[in-house]
């Protein structure tokens, strides 16, 4: 029977399709934590206080990263090459969600609306990543290999949801909530449609990798387009509302560390 558990299971199973996932996790984390830190250092005059928030970010991105990295190399492994259908931040970016990178490059500080668009784009992209990381958790939070490294970063996901929301919901009463609104709506909408994109991608060449017969891709196909299809009706507005967390002041304190592997 065909489930999101024993998909990851034949992924996690084999060394090629393994590395091909954590080689692909490994690189957007890696992007992400360099973008939260070009963010924290351009972070306008006015808004100094959220800088060591925005860089607490950046940091847990860039420890997940080098988590990916570790557990390909446990298995004695080396990291491949990410094919550029698969990869997911730079398509966001190529789309015009979030600060564009020759933004980021510049010295020239943000704008206060910059910042909301970054808070936005991560709302609706951490919506992202802690549904995922709550699934691997759910089903592999006692596996030998990836265990541990799935409940750190599923906690880290949770703590910068909970971080968007509360900013947001800051910048919110001082007055920017039509821009956020909007800005979450375009963004969710895109992303939506670039998740489905890359899906189909990562699906199509882990079939490779495995050897899995048509049918079955086919199968995983219709399957990602039918969830692109809710989401396009209504799931897409779980991206984009906004509530108070109840993790409050996430990422106020320093990095947890990340997990050693022999």
């Amino acid at each position: 029977m065909l489930s999101a558990k024993s998909l990851f299971q034949e992924i996690l199973d084999d060394d090629e399709s393994f590395r091909l996932f954590c080689s692909i996790a490994a690189s957007g984390e890696a992007q992400g934590g360099w973008e939260n830190a070009r963010i924290a250092a351009l972070v306008p005059e006015s808004e100094r206080e959220l800088a060591p928030k925005i860089a607490r970010h950046g940091a847990d991105e860039d420890k997940h990263g080098r988590i990916f990295n570790a557990l390909i190399r446990k298995r004695g492994l080396e990291p491949v090459p990410v094919p550029l259908d698969t990869d997911y931040t730079m398509l966001l970016e190529k789309h015009g969600i979030g600060l564009a990178h020759d933004k980021l490059r510049s010295e020239r500080p943000l704008t206060v609306r910059d910042i909301v668009t970054y808070l936005a784009h991560s709302r609706v992209t951490e919506q992202r990543a802690s549904e995922q990381m709550e699934l691997l958790r759910k089903h592999f939070a006692d596996h030998p290999d990836v265990g541990r490294a799935v409940k750190v970063i599923s906690n880290d996901e949770n703590n910068h949801l909970a971080y968007c929301h509360e900013e947001l919901l800051r910048f919110a009463h001082a007055g920017h909530g039509r821009a956020i609104q909007k800005t979450l709506r375009e963004c969710a909408l895109a992303e939506i449609r670039i998740y489905r994109d890359v899906s189909l991608a990562v699906m199509a060449h882990m079939g490779r990798v495995l050897g899995w017969p048509k049918a079955r891709s086919a199968v995983l196909a219709v399957v990602i387009h039918a969830v692109y299809a809710w989401e396009r009706f209504a799931g897409w507005r779980r991206m984009v509302s906004l509530e108070m967390p109840q993790r409050r002041n996430a990422l106020g304190g320093p990095a947890a560390p990340a997990p050693e592997y022999a």
